[in-house]
């Protein structure tokens, strides 16, 4: 059954029309090439890696960047509606964009030099190359700061010592922006695949992101030249930057993920037939198909007037925080309600319920967990830090 988008407080009027244009061609092409292969994809534990050269053609890769540099010049709503429609497909095709443009491409546009902009920029925009980010290790997930990773001047360059953990792209990236302490100040690094002493061992075993790739990056005297190295790149608050835009398309791209789930329990509640009629009649279903279509609601609304205010460069982290706490929350209870209405069916590939609420257990986690976004928040309400020792 063709998907039918909820909008019940008719948002599409405050879009523009580049801003619909854009959002309903990455619809149209998301139904028609990701959604019939995407549940084998996830169970084969595959990214489809064919689909790549498709999304660099819809311009999905660093669209809101020049066109200099390989961008489309695109707007943050309309950006925040194509994660939106990607997720819908799938949590793994939005991750794919999100970590390829907020993740690689923004930390080189923002403290890259001009000659890595103009080189590799175009580059990581077409697919000609597939970036990763490493962050993330071991022993340090909310707690950046403490990484251990470390980068030790040497002749022409650096030596990058340390692992990173629950990496996506890490096995199939060219290119690998890591993070690591430099004299105890963290610097930003651009690793590429191939080097001596790199490795990128893919995580197995994952019942959630399943059509995604997740490895690590672990370096053993790895060097790079200092032309790889991010000249502006320094301080932990780059790295956090880039969290933050990529929690912006989060926050659009889990009320995707929410109207797949609320359109397929909508289509099963009409169809569907207990004691002589469509459940979608009964009240305690109503009741769940309400709250739903609610929480979506205000999800969209949350997300148009962050778009507007980050648009006109006034939207802060903290604000970004409320938005991925609040979307990711309450789409992963739309997913289990609607795995509710669609009965013992639901948790079945015939549906695309039990595969989002899995993705969205892990989406729920990372770029900060939901309870560092509370913190976040709650710390800007009271002016006190609850999650610092």
């Amino acid at each position: 059954m063709p998907y039918n988008a909820l909008d019940y407080y008719h948002i599409d009027e405050l879009l523009t029309g580049e801003e619909r244009m854009i959002r309903d061609s990455v619809r149209e092409w998301v139904s028609d090439r990701v959604i019939p292969i995407i549940e084998q994809c996830y169970g084969d534990h595959r990214f489809p890696t064919d689909l790549v050269p498709e999304m660099a053609e819809l311009g999905l890769f660093g669209p809101t960047f020049p066109e200099e540099y390989g961008g489309a010049g695109i707007g943050d709503i309309a950006y925040g509606l194509a994660m939106q429609e990607l997720e819908r497909g799938d949590s793994g095709m939005r991750s794919f964009a999100s970590v390829q443009s907020a993740l690689v491409m923004y930390p080189i546009f923002t403290w890259g030099s001009e000659q890595q902009k103009r080189e590799l920029l175009p580059k990581l925009a077409g697919a000609e190359l597939v970036g990763a980010f490493g962050l993330t290790e071991p022993d340090y997930g909310s707690d950046p700061g403490s990484m251990i990773t470390t980068a030790t001047v040497v002749d022409g360059g650096y030596r990058l010592n340390g692992a990173k953990m629950w990496i996506t792209n890490s096995t199939i990236a060219d290119l690998l922006v890591v993070w690591a302490k430099l004299d105890g100040v963290v610097h930003g690094f651009l690793v590429e695949q191939g080097a001596d002493g790199l490795a990128c061992p893919e995580t197995k075993g994952k019942w959630s992101l399943r059509a995604s790739v997740t490895g690590e990056i672990v370096m053993q005297d790895v060097f790079v030249p200092e032309s790889m190295r991010l000249p502006d790149a320094v301080g932990l608050k780059c790295p956090l930057m880039c969290l933050n835009q990529a929690r912006y398309g989060i926050a659009w791209g889990v009320i995707g993920a929410a109207q797949a789930c609320f359109d397929s329990a909508l289509q099963y509640a009409l169809t569907r037939e207990q004691w002589g009629r469509p459940i979608g009649g009964f009240q305690a279903v109503q009741e769940k198909l309400t709250w739903m279509a609610t929480e979506i609601t205000k999800g969209q609304l949350l997300c148009h007037r962050l778009g507007v205010m980050k648009q006109a460069g006034t939207s802060s982290f903290r604000q970004v925080s409320m938005a991925k706490g609040n979307n990711c929350r309450i789409a992963l209870d739309i997913a289990r309600i609607a795995r509710d209405i669609h009965g013992a069916n639901g948790i079945t590939d015939e549906y695309p319920i039990m595969r989002h609420m899995m993705n969205l257990e892990s989406v729920y986690t990372y770029e900060g967990t939901d309870t560092m976004h509370t913190l976040i928040v709650a710390a800007d309400l009271t002016g006190m830090e609850a999650y610092r020792g």
